[in-house]
C-alpha cells in the first residue's frame, strides 16, 4: 500500500510541474503543444493502434501460441517507438543551416532498438520458465 502512495503522490508532483511549466510558455506556444498532443491522439488511434492490431492478428497466425504474448508486446513497443521516430528517421528538421540539428545516424539507432526488442521478446519466454516456480514450490508474497 505504501509503494502505491508513493508511486500516487510522484505522479501527482511530476503532474504538478509539468502543468506549471506547460503555464510558463507563451500563448503561442501553448496552441502548438496543444495541437501536438492531439496529434498524437489522432495518430496513436488512427495509425499505431489499427496497424499494432493487424499485426497481432496476422502474427497470430503465423507464430505458434507459446510466443503470441511476447511478439504482441514486441510489436507494441517497436510500433510505438517507430512512430514516434519518424520525424528523426525521416530527417523531417533537417536544416542547412544548422548541421548540428540531427547530426546522427538514427537508423542505425532504431535498428540497434529493433534488435533490443527482438532479442527481448525471444529471451522472454525461457526467462520466465526458469523464474517461474516449480510443482509443490511455495510462493510468498511480501506486503505492500
Amino acid at each position: 500500500m505504501r509503494t502505491r502512495l508513493a508511486i500516487g503522490v510522484l505522479g501527482l508532483v511530476m503532474g504538478a510541474f509539468g502543468a506549471l511549466r506547460f503555464l510558463q510558455l507563451d500563448f503561442p506556444d501553448m496552441v502548438d503543444a496543444v495541437l501536438w498532443l492531439a496529434a498524437g491522439v489522432v495518430v496513436h488511434d488512427g495509425v499505431i493502434a489499427p496497424l499494432t492490431i493487424a499485426l497481432t492478428v496476422l502474427a497470430t497466425r503465423v507464430v505458434p501460441s507459446k510466443a503470441r504474448v511476447r511478439v504482441t508486446v514486441g510489436l507494441v513497443v517497436l510500433a510505438t517507438v517507430t512512430v514516434s521516430a519518424v520525424p528523426v528517421l525521416g530527417k523531417l528538421g533537417e536544416r542547412p543551416d544548422n548541421p548540428t540539428l540531427l547530426d546522427r545516424n538514427y537508423l542505425v539507432g532504431w535498428l540497434v532498438f529493433a534488435v533490443l526488442v527482438l532479442l527481448g521478446t525471444l529471451l522472454a519466454g525461457p526467462v520466465a520458465r526458469r523464474l517461474r516456480p516449480g510443482p509443490g514450490m511455495r510462493v510468498s508474497r511480501s506486503p505492500g
